[in-house]
């Protein structure tokens, strides 16, 4: 298995990949990290450089030898499942980290410490509404404390104001849309949220809101592991 850990998380939010390192590494999966990992392509087809993005997929096809991906971004993951498939016509074999996750505790190889916490999930686009992946995140939750729903979630949960570029391309309508998203946080009471993509924890906590990816929010309660809260 090749963990791609995608180019928010490799440069701008390093703590999801350490923990997602360090949650692989207790449940004993075997994995290993791309020499020289490069960008996707994601941002630059969803901003109109397809022929760039080509080459760059190009490029990564080469190095994945028939493995199984695993990635923690949305973003990464619509790409590398979807469009490979229809630009290059190469069918990927992509998981999700809050997939895995899923199956590991399912399976038993990891396990969480029960928390009162209520606990509010934001969907990201991609991997939500693009892919349909919105129980795994959710059912993880629910091992650890309470799930409460935003007003708007699952396919109509509103967006971060990151994804598609829209960050890279209009920074201010991405912080409108950001602090939009804030407001229906804060109406759960929750005392945690989190989520499963870089680009929308990023986002978020530019804002103020203090956001958990699911990587750092399992090992939070993982047992077996010394981690506090910060």
């Amino acid at each position: 298995m090749i963990y791609f850990r995608g180019c928010v998380a490799r440069l701008k939010v390093k703590e999801i990949g350490d923990a997602t390192e360090t949650i692989l590494n207790n449940a004993g999966v075997d994995f290993e990290y791309l020499d020289e990992e490069e960008c996707c392509g994601s941002v630059l087809l969803r901003t109109g450089y397809g022929e760039d993005a080509q080459k760059l997929m190009e490029k990564n096809i080469k190095k994945f030898k028939n493995q199984t991906i695993l990635v923690s971004c949305g973003g990464c993951y619509r790409s590398l499942k979807m469009d490979y498939k229809e630009i290059l016509g190469v069918e990927l074999d992509v998981i999700h980290t809050s997939q895995l996750f899923h199956q590991l505790i399912s399976q038993k190889k990891i396990k969480l410490k029960k928390s009162q916490d209520k606990i509010t999930y934001h969907d990201p686009c991609h991997l939500g509404r693009h892919l349909g992946e919105f129980e795994a995140p959710r059912n993880i939750i629910r091992n650890v404390g309470e799930l409460v729903e935003m007003e708007h979630h699952h396919e109509k949960s509103r967006c971060c104001g990151s994804g598609g570029g829209v960050k890279s391309a209009y920074s201010d309508l991405s912080d409108k849309i950001a602090r939009e998203k804030i407001k229906e946080i804060e109406k759960t009471g929750s005392d945690l949220i989190t989520t499963s993509c870089p680009f929308c924890k990023l986002n978020l906590s530019n804002q103020g809101q203090e956001v958990w990816d699911l990587s750092e929010f399992i090992l939070m309660f993982l047992e077996g592991v010394n981690h506090e809260r910060k």
